[in-house]
Formats: structure tokens, sequence, C-alpha cells
């Protein structure tokens, strides 16, 4: 029961935030602007009280762990792979230009129309 007050308080904070912009319309933008962040930072330390809060952050921590693991491609692989991939779009748009005048003569040899 007590996640579900936790999911329930989060959301209702969020929504409170975002509220809260529309509430203080005649107020300057400043204060629109904090009631939505605070809304947020408010729904997040709520969230993260959670079971489900504390998973995701679990997931997150890990997630950076195996991003720190990726071997990132330097500039030379980069620009290689770059060329390739623009070379293969040019040669299937050909091919597929080609293949419409193709399609379009026969369809015209079909009907009779010039």
């Amino acid at each position: 029961m007590g996640e579900k007050v936790k999911r329930i308080l989060a959301a209702v904070l969020l929504v409170g935030g975002v509220a809260g912009y529309y509430i203080l319309a005649g107020q300057p933008e400043l204060w629109r602007v904090l009631a939505v962040l605070a809304g947020i930072v408010l729904a997040i330390v709520v969230a993260m009280q959670s079971e489900a809060g504390r998973h995701a952050w679990a997931f997150v921590k890990e997630s950076r762990v195996e991003l720190s693991k990726v071997v990132w491609p330097n500039r030379k692989e980069t620009i290689q792979t770059t060329v390739v991939v623009i070379a293969l779009v040019v040669a299937t748009a050909v091919f597929l230009w080609i293949v419409d005048l193709g399609l379009i003569k026969g369809v015209s040899m079909l009907t009779g129309s010039s």
C-alpha cells in the first residue's frame, strides 16, 4: 500500500508543479518555471523513496557503467562509416529511381499512353 501512496504522491506533485505554472499566470515567468521545476524535483524525491524508484536509480547506475565500457570510434572511423552510409544511400536512391522509371515505362506500354 505504501508504494502506491508514494507513486500517487509523486504524480500529484508533478501535476501540481505543472498546475502551478498556470495558476501563477499573472506572475513573472521565472516564478512560473520555478513552480514547474519544484514540482518535478519534489516528484523525483518522492518517487526515489519507492521500490520502483530505487530500481530505476540502480538501472541508471548500471547503464552508466555499461556506457563506460563502450569503445567509441575515432574520427577516422567515424568519417569512413559516414562516407559508406552516404554512398549506399545514393546507390539505393539511384537503383530505386531506375526501377521507378522502368515501372513507369512498363505501365505506359500496357495502358497505351505516352
